[in-house]
């Protein structure tokens, strides 16, 4: 069985970390012959080079990372694959393929919105107004692509509207997004969360949106929800059916 080596960002909140175990759980519990194994990027343990190497020595030939991001931004750009290719480097015979990140995707909005639901916001109430909420990234395209979720779920929702807004590094943020909303005629908040987990950022959002409206509603996280395991799934079996079996020989 080729092990699964999923590799979230890492956060020092404990909480993070707790989800993604959570996470993987619902993962073990899809496919529980999977060989399935957390590793970070950086700030929890263990690290993803700590985890291949573990691999290594334990015989396997091949692994299967699954980053745990939701967009293509620089973790998963630059941090994953340098983190793989030091492991190669050590482990020529080790053959990794890394797919591709978790978002975005049908089943992550498919997600997201139930958590909004969960928070007791329901679709076609013209009084409330949706911010959706994500990290934000030096890289541009990531950020267009949360800007364009939110677009398709203004277009669709029956709300009075729904804006992206930023933690850090991209505009708009909270206060921005809330004020559009109100200009659309929204009396009431909504934060849907585009993080995977708890953690610093997620808590900023969470802060300014109170700020801006003390009832706000606020979804959770993704976290350990059946259709995000089923993605992480879905990306661990497609990269698999695309080895070249010739190169283990």
């Amino acid at each position: 069985m080729t092990p699964l080596v999923a590799v979230a960002h890492g956060s020092r909140d404990p909480r993070s970390a707790a989800t993604v175990a959570e996470l993987l759980d619902v993962v073990r519990a899809l496919n529980p012959a999977l060989d399935v194994r957390a590793a970070f990027l950086d700030l929890s343990a263990p690290r993803l080079g700590d985890v291949l190497r573990a691999v290594h020595g334990e015989g396997h030939h091949r692994a299967v990372v699954v980053p745990l991001l939701l967009g293509k931004a620089f973790h998963a750009r630059v941090d994953v694959p340098g983190a793989v290719a030091e492991v190669r480097r050590l482990f020529p015979r080790l053959a990794v393929t890394t797919t591709d990140v978790l978002g975005p995707d049908p089943w992550l909005e498919s997600a997201a919105l139930r958590r909004l639901t969960e928070a007791g916001v329901r679709p076609g109430d013209r009084s409330t107004g949706v911010v959706l909420a994500g990290a934000g990234s030096s890289h541009a395209p990531a950020n267009a692509a949360v800007t364009a979720m939110a677009d398709r779920w203004s277009a669709r929702s029956g709300w009075a509207g729904v804006e992206p807004a930023f933690a850090s590094a991209a505009s708009p943020d909270v206060s921005t997004a809330v004020a559009r909303l109100r200009a659309r005629g929204a009396t009431r908040v909504a934060v849907a969360s585009w993080f995977l987990a708890p953690g610093l950022l997620p808590d900023r959002i969470t802060a300014q949106a109170l700020a801006q409206d003390p009832d706000a509603r606020i979804a959770a996280p993704l976290g350990a929800d059946p259709e995000v395991a089923e993605l992480v799934l879905h990306r661990y079996s497609t990269a698999l059916a695309g080895l070249d079996v010739r190169q283990y020989a």
